[in-house]
Parts: structure tokens; C-alpha cells; sequence
């Protein structure tokens, strides 16, 4: 960390404050107003947080105008291109890529970790036949500490790294029992023999009448979105289980938390927001009445999956998963389903048109999951839940990263109070 610092002078009072300002590796420089209130007797004010930094980290980096992602350092490009998705979550949690005897060791861990415990399905029949499945995910996941209490003390690394382990293998196997819950078919245990993409395919979409094997294709498709969908910096949700962690709640109940977070449409629910869009346009025919639309200042229509809040220039996701898409699209979609040539025209449409273009509303990575998980026939209920799966990695890399941290304490953020003065209490007879 360098020794520049920022001097704050308040014109009204003379007090000033020497504020200490860092650089990471990466991204612009932080200023540390730590010692701000105590100096200066002020706070700062930031709602959600747009230009506040809550922690270090050396998991993730974002650089949203020159779309760039990082993973540990390396672009999310070469991961997507390369890698797989159990490969990433040994990088996000420990830092480098393992070498060949760490990366078979891992994965052998995370396969003798994906039953859960039997008692549990007991659990899934208290829910409502038709429960939302990100309603089970929530309190399933928040069950396990009852269920996995072995190894739950947060100040022993030995038992974060178990939880870790736990939390990644389990995940599908909740996702896709809650999934056999909400049709009313009976669970299927996972498959060792299988790898982590394809056993979730299999607890999805197996049956006990006959045999299943996942489609190559699909199995590529769902690594290459975990991979993408893996961690994303500070967001609403790995901020939400930096936070539970921060009271020193236990690992499960953490990552429930973030799941409870990832469930609110502004967030994980954007590619079912994608399919909501498409619904309504409902032809090709009818796609210029709703660009006009999408143009007009005065009309509340606006076009879902397109532009970024965090990428000014393009998602880097994006133009990965854009190839999967059409490679799902050609090979295992239903051709006669007019969705997907309503969305290949719309996404035609938007990188041609001046204006989207000018404005780099290019389509994101939620327009091209949201298609695909449509065409491998994962209903939209579950869509929020294949992305609390791919997460859930990120979210543990956070938790333990922020265990480890020697300055960690107790988030508290504080507020602009806008309510009364202070006043008396009147007895009821004479208000």
C-alpha cells in the first residue's frame, strides 16, 4: 500500500483530515475515510454503495469500461476457453491453478461430497408441492449447519475448507431436488462416475424408468455458464454474505443469505426477466413497434439483457457465451420454437442498430443464458437457481478470504437519520 494521502478540508470550520489513499493491483486508487468521522465528525453518504469499497480482495477484478474480468488475475476469456468449471472454483478458493495431483484430489473431495444427508428429503416433503424452488434452495442450504454441525467452527481453517468442499458438491443436488420436488418426481442420487455439469444434468433430468446420459452440448453449456457465473466482485449477493459472515454466523446460514439475495429480480432474476421481454414482443413481426419503444424516453417498455450496469463498454461474458448459444440453438433446440428466432433477430437487430450501438447497449450475458437455459429445457423457475449453483463458489472464496482477514469486524454501516426530532411521550387519554 503506498504513503499518498488526501487532504479533506471542511470551509465552514477550518478542520481538516489527512486521508490515507491506496492502490491495489488493479483499478482506481481508495480513499480511506476510516478516521473520517472521528477527524472530521462527518460520515459519508453512498446509497448502494456505487463508490465504496467494503473490503480487499484478490479473488475478482472488474474493469467495467474496458471490459475486462479477472479471475485470480487470469482473463475470464482464457479461463472460459480452457478450463472447467471445478478447476475455477480450486483457483477462486485457493488462489492459483492446481497442478494436475491437486486438481484429481479436489475433484475426487467434491464427488464424495454431492449426496446429502437422507434425512434431509423429509425436509424437501414440508414444502409446498409447487413451492418456488429459490424459496427451497433458501431453506434447505440454511438447514445444513443442523445437518453438517461437525465441522462448523469458523476460527478453525481445516473446518472452513470442509464447509467449502460441502457447500460446492451439495449445491446441485439441493438444485435439482428441489427442481424433482417442484414436478413431483422422485430425487435422483448423484453418479460418481459423472463430472460436476453432467451429474447435475442427470439429478435434473434422469428418471428411474430409464437410462439417461447428458447431451455433450448441454454439458458444455452449463460449464461454460457455471464458469461464467462463478463470482463477479462485490456484488448484491457476495456482499450480503460477506456481511452474515461478518457477525461470524455460520458458513451455511451465510450462504443462504446470498442465495436469499441472488433471488431479487434486479439480480439473479434478469434472465427470466430476458424470457419475460420475449414473451411480450411475441413475433419477429413485431420487433421494430418495440425497438421504438425501447427508444422512446416516455415509454416504460425497455429491452431486457442489454447493456450493464458495471460494463460501460461490453460484457466480456457475453461474447463467450454467445457462440455456446448458437451452438445450443443449432443442435439441440426445438427449431420450430419461435422464441429463439425472435431472439437471434432482436440480437441482430441490436448490434446493428445506431442506436444501441452508439450507446453500447450490446446484448449481456443474461440474454444469452436465459436462451439457452430455455433451449436445454430448464424451466424459468429454476434459472435463478442454476446461477446460485455456479455462485456458490464465489461466495464461500469471499467468506473464507474474509475469515482470514486479520482487520475483519463486524459490518455496521451507518445512515442519514430523516425521522422526528427528538420528542415527549403523551399518555394515550390525552393524544
Amino acid at each position: 500500500m503506498s504513503k499518498k494521502t488526501m487532504t479533506l478540508t471542511d470551509n465552514a470550520t477550518g478542520r481538516t483530515a489527512e486521508l490515507p489513499v491506496h492502490k491495489g493491483t488493479a483499478g482506481p486508487e481508495v480513499v480511506d475515510i476510516t478516521r473520517l468521522y472521528r477527524d472530521m465528525g462527518v460520515f459519508t453518504f453512498d446509497p448502494g454503495f456505487v463508490a465504496t469499497g467494503s473490503c480487499r480482495s484478490s479473488i475478482t477484478y472488474i474493469d467495467g469500461d474496458a471490459g475486462k474480468l479477472w479471475y485470480r488475475g487470469y482473463p475470464i476469456e482464457q479461463l472460459a476457453e480452457k478450463s472447467n468449471y471445478l478447476e475455477i472454483a480450486y483457483l477462486l478458493l485457493y488462489g492459483d491453478l492446481p497442478v494436475r495431483q491437486e486438481l484429481e484430489n479436489f475433484e475426487n473431495i467434491i464427488r464424495h461430497h454431492t449426496m446429502i444427508n437422507e434425512t434431509l428429503k423429509s425436509f424437501f416433503d414440508g414444502f409446498h408441492y409447487n413451492a418456488h424452488p429459490m424459496a427451497i434452495m433458501v431453506g434447505v442450504v440454511g438447514s445444513l449447519s443442523a445437518f453438517y454441525h461437525d465441522s462448523i467452527d469458523i476460527h478453525n481453517p481445516r473446518h472452513r475448507e470442509i464447509s467449502a468442499h460441502r457447500m460446492i458438491a451439495k449445491m446441485p443436488t439441493i438444485a435439482a431436488a428441489s427442481y424433482k420436488h417442484n414436478i413431483g418426481e422422485p430425487f435422483i442420487y448423484p453418479r460418481n462416475d459423472l463430472d460436476y455439469c453432467a451429474n447435475f444434468l442427470s439429478m435434473m433430468f434422469a428418471t428411474p424408468c430409464e437410462p439417461y446420459e447428458p447431451d455433450p452440448i448441454a454439458v458444455k453449456a452449463v460449464n461454460l455458464l457455471f464458469i461464467l457465473h462463478a463470482d463477479h466482485e462485490q456484488n448484491a449477493s457476495t456482499s450480503t454474505v460477506r456481511l452474515a459472515g461478518s457477525s461470524q454466523a455460520n458458513p451455511f446460514a451465510c450462504i443462504a443469505s446470498g442465495i436469499a439475495s441472488l433471488w431479487g429480480p434486479a439480480h439473479g432474476g434478469a434472465n427470466e426477466a430476458v424470457l419475460d421481454m420475449l414473451r411480450q414482443i411475441g413475433d419477429v413481426s413485431n420487433i421494430d413497434k418495440y425497438i421504438l419503444k425501447a427508444k422512446d424516453p416516455d415509454d416504460p417498455f425497455r429491452l431486457m439483457g442489454f447493456g450493464h450496469r458495471v460494463y460501460k463498454n461490453h460484457d466480456p461474458r457475453a461474447t463467450i457465451i454467445r457462440q455456446i448459444c448458437h451452438e445450443v440453438l443449432e443442435n439441440i433446440a426445438d427449431t420450430d420454437n419461435p422464441m429463439f428466432e425472435l431472439a437471434l433477430r432482436l440480437e441482430q437487430v441490436a448490434l446493428e442498430d445506431e442506436y444501441f450501438v452508439e450507446r453500447k447497449l450490446y446484448p449481456n450475458v443474461d440474454f444469452y443464458s436465459g436462451i439457452i437455459y430455455q433451449a436445454l429445457n430448464i424451466p424459468a423457475t429454476m434459472f435463478t437457481v442454476m446461477f446460485a449453483i455456479a455462485r456458490t463458489v464465489g461466495w464461500v472464496a469471499h467468506w473464507m478470504e474474509m475469515m482470514d482477514d486479520p482487520d475483519q469486524r463486524i459490518g455496521r454501516p451507518r445512515q442519514i437519520y430523516t425521522g422526528a426530532p427528538q420528542r415527549d411521550y403523551v399518555p394515550l387519554d390525552k393524544r
